[in-house]
Parts: C-alpha cells; structure tokens; sequence
C-alpha cells in the first residue's frame, strides 16, 4: 500500500537541500558514506519500525546533547544482540539501574558538523540509550565482502533481482494442490531433494516437468546428507556438479542446502557460516555456468538463539553470527537471493515487540528480515519457508516444543499471511515468499507439519482466499 508522505517543513528542508529519499523498507540494514554531500535519514514512513526507531533515538540524542539533528551529514544502524544489556554504553550513576534488554537497534548519526553520535534502542522502542562514545562498527566488516584466495571468481548470471513472486511448499505436485496454489495468487511451488552421492540431476527431471506443464516455476532446495560429508573437497566438487546438472534441466530457482548452521544439517565441529560459503562458491558457479537464468539462493539457516551469547559451538551457531561469517568470507558475490526461514511468529507480522516469549528478534518478521539482509548490502531475501502454526482442526495438542503457538487460530494464521505478504511485496527487499506449507496433512507427536499447512483438515483454505485478495487473484 502506497503511503502519502505529510508535507512538512522537513520536508521542504529536505527538497531545498536536493535530498535524495532513500526508500529502506523493511529493516535492511544499511550505511552510508560520511563523506556524501547530502542530508540524509529515512524516509518518513510512520509505521515503518526503522523509521520509529530512528525517530526515537534521534530525539533522545537531541535532547542529551542539545543538538540538531533534522538534517544529518550520514547515518547507519545495525541490530544489535547487547551482552551486558542496553545501557552497557553510558555510565551510570547506580549501576544496579541497568536495564535487562539485550535486543535491538545501534545507530550512528553524523551532524552535518561532523560530529557523530550513537544511541541504542530497543525493538519495541520502550528503551533508548544514547551512548557516552561512539563504538567501532563491529558489524562493518560482517557487512562487506572480503576477499579469499580459496573461492573461485564468481560466473556471471542474469537473475540477480525481481519483482516479488509468492509460492508454497507443496507434499503433492497434484491437480488440487495446483488449483489451491492458484487461488492464493501463487506461482512458484517449493520441492525439497535429498542429493545423494552418485545421483545423476535427471531425478528431478519429473518434478520441473510436472511444475513447468501446469504454469508455475519450480524452486528445489537441495540439501545432501551430511554423513557423506567426510573427503569435504571432493564432495563439494560432486555435488556442485549434480547442481549445474538440474540447472541445465530447467530449474528456475536453487536454494543451496538447508539450515547448514545446525547439526542435523551439518557435521558436527565443521559448522561456520565461511564453511558454507566454500560450497556455495563452486555450486553457484555450475548453476550460472549451466543456466544463467537460474536463480540461486543461499541456504536458509535455522532462526536460533541457541548457541548463546558465544554464538556458535561444535553443534551450530546462531544464525545472524552464521551469516556475519558467510558475509565475511565472501559469500555476497555467489548468491543471488539470500535464503531465510520465518516460521515462530505468534504475533501479526507488523510488530516488532509485544511477543509473550520475549523479545527475540527471530519471533518478528521486521526483525528477522534485517537481521538476514544485514550482513548482505544491497541483496534481497528469499523466504524459502514462512508460515504460522495453528494446531486449529486437529484433535490433538501440539508437541511440547511448539506449544507455542497453541492459541494460534486459523483466522489468524489467513490474516497474518496476507499481511507479511503485503509488506514484503511493498518493501522491495523480498524478492520471493515460499509458503511452509500448502498441503501436507501430517500432524504426529513429535512433528506438527500439518498445522503450518494452509490447506486445513477440514478441507477449507482461509489462507488461500486472504492470500489470493492481496497477490490480486481474487
């Protein structure tokens, strides 16, 4: 939804001075050069959490330092996990009065004088800290991509950027999951394929047939087993191989492996997101060199906060400390989407706090989405699975780990699925939605897959019908 922007006298400070908007969208995390010739800040869209957070800390730091700060010379932010809690930055006069919140936003805003300020707050904008000093930008080099003499030069490919597109993650490639998919304004369908040493790529052959011959483009998110793992070089050489191939047959999109930065994806004691990167350099060079056209997607690392504040361990690493370290080793230049996963919510995909678990940053979309695109500049995200669990229609609780979403409704999970799909089809940074999931009916002990499903016990599909109104279709 397009938002008319108030004509303020900012506004025409902002025009008198040939101010360049820059559109931010949804949470991307971005820096600018000090060195630009013009005011710059976000542009003013008031329900845009970056915005809000932005206004906050800019008139806390001008209230604390007695400073104007309408225009500035340059600005950045970057979320922020806060070890020792938000006010870790400034002295205190009683440091018992430290507050307890460890998650949000830093920003760094340069006066057009030159002078820089940092201040810190938290993703509900409850709790703002302006920094005594200004800290290095840890996050910098994470940000940029730095070269290694072990990965090859990247082949150039042509499906760099688009236009978003919505997709779902299908059991079935069947006549009714199609017509389902259809409904909700789909276009893509999800198939995951387990590679296997040896594998020739003509086993996928069927599923692009089936997906070409009814009118959708097929992403396949291909993960190997990590047992077989073990001469690490040759495997990487083997499976990069069997990529190019299934580019060479038609796939319109490669997601490369899946959560790579867990244990159960990915042997233990070996799992570091520059790793990774020395297998998504060789596979994203025998897709372009094969197909140029296809789109190739970085694995999508599991949202965890798991490992602590280390942030890794011999059994995984947190995701946004995986990506930092993909994003260190280069892995930026052999990707043309960045894979994420969306799939805790409890809460409609606008808010950026208020979650009764806590204020982790993986429970909110807004936050998920810049803590993934954070580390790549200028790229967009792939959701490769989004969904909402609602154990609604099923005789059954749900497992003990997903007790979660319990209270979840049917209604809620249409609604919400429409809404994440309408801000990021208008935050330019989404470049696909892969709905998790469309159809599949499994709803055990253990595995709730069925209750993420849009396409519910008893044969209705809310989901469909919000989803379709908002793509269009409906």
């Amino acid at each position: 939804m397009e938002q008319k922007l108030p004509f303020t006298k900012r506004n025409l400070l902002m025009t008198s001075f040939a101010f360049l908007l820059i559109v931010v969208g949804l949470l991307l995390t971005v820096s600018f050069s000090p060195s630009s010739t013009y005011a710059q800040e976000p542009t003013p869209t008031p329900n845009t959490p970056i915005w809000l957070a932005f206004s906050a800390v800019r008139d806390a730091i001008e209230e604390d330092r007695s400073v104007n700060l309408t225009l500035v010379q340059s600005y950045e932010w970057v979320q922020t996990e806060w070890v020792t809690g938000i006010d870790s930055c400034r002295t205190l006069d009683d440091p018992n009065a430290a507050r307890q919140t460890y998650f949000g936003w830093t920003f760094r805003i340069t006066s057009l004088q030159g002078q820089t300020y940092e201040g810190r707050v938290s993703f509900d904008l409850q709790d703002i800290a302006v920094c005594d000093e200004v800290s290095t930008n840890a996050n910098a080099a994470a940000a940029g991509t730095t070269e290694n003499a072990d990965l090859p030069a990247p082949v150039a490919g042509a499906a760099a950027g688009g236009s978003f597109e919505l997709g779902g993650h299908a059991l079935e490639m069947s006549l009714n999951t199609f017509n389902l998919m259809r409904r909700a304004g789909m276009t893509w369908v999800k198939q995951q394929v387990e590679y296997n040493l040896g594998d020739d790529p003509s086993k996928v052959q069927g599923l692009i047939d089936v997906a070409h011959g009814t009118g959708f483009n097929i992403l396949l998110s291909i993960r190997g087993r990590k047992e077989e793992m073990g001469d690490f070089n040759n495997y990487v050489n083997t499976f990069s191989q069997f990529l190019g191939g299934v580019a060479a047959l038609g796939a319109d999109a490669i997601e490369v492996w899946n959560e790579p930065n867990i244990d159960r994806e990915w042997p233990v004691g070996t799992i570091n997101g520059g790793n990774y990167t020395q297998m998504l350099a060789p596979a994203f060079n025998a897709i372009k060199a094969a197909n140029p056209n296809t789109i190739v997607i970085s694995g999508a690392p599991a949202p965890t906060g798991f490992f602590g504040a280390a942030g890794c361990t011999p059994n995984g690493c947190n995701d946004d400390v995986f990506m930092q370290q993909m994003a260190a080793a280069g892995a930026g230049q052999f990707m043309d989407c960045v894979g994420l996963h969306y799939n805790e919510g409890i809460v409609p995909p606008n808010q950026v706090g208020g979650d009764p678990r806590g204020e982790f940053p993986t429970y909110y979309f807004p936050s998920m989405l810049s803590r993934g695109l954070g580390p790549f500049p200028g790229k967009q995200a792939c959701f490769t699975e989004l969904g909402y669990l609602t154990p609604e229609g099923y005789n059954q609780p749900l497992p003990g780990a997903f007790a979660w979403a319990a209270n979840t409704s049917v209604q809620q999970q249409a609604a919400w699925l429409a809404d994440v799909v309408t801000a990021a089809s208008q935050g330019g940074q989404v470049r696909m939605i892969m709905i998790w999931n469309v159809d599949f009916p499994f709803f055990t002990a253990t595995d709730p897959m069925g209750g993420y499903a849009i396409f519910r016990p008893d044969e209705s599909c809310p989901a469909c019908d919000s989803l379709g109104r908002v793509m269009g279709v409906q």
